[in-house]
C-alpha cells in the first residue's frame, strides 16, 4: 500500500519552496557561468577582414566558440 502526504503544514511548504528556490538558483548561477554568449558577442562585433585574420567566418562563429563541446 503507498501513502503519500498530501496535507503539507505552512513550515514544510516554506522548507520545500526554499529547497527548490535554492536549487533553482544554483543552477541559473552554473548556466551564467558556463555561458559563453559573450564570446560570440565579441567575435560578433569584429569586421569579416578581422575574422579572416583568425581564420574564420560570420557563419562559424558560434562552431568556433563551440569547438570543444560540439564536432561540425
Amino acid at each position: 500500500m503507498a501513502y503519500t502526504i498530501t496535507d503539507f503544514t505552512p513550515e514544510m511548504r516554506r522548507r520545500v519552496d526554499g529547497f527548490f528556490t535554492r536549487v533553482g538558483d544554483g543552477m541559473a548561477a552554473y548556466l551564467d557561468a558556463r555561458s559563453r554568449r559573450g564570446q560570440i558577442d565579441l567575435l560578433e562585433a569584429k569586421t569579416d577582414e578581422e575574422l579572416v585574420r583568425m581564420g574564420l567566418t560570420r557563419d562559424r562563429i558560434v562552431a568556433h566558440v563551440f569547438r570543444d563541446v560540439i564536432w561540425v
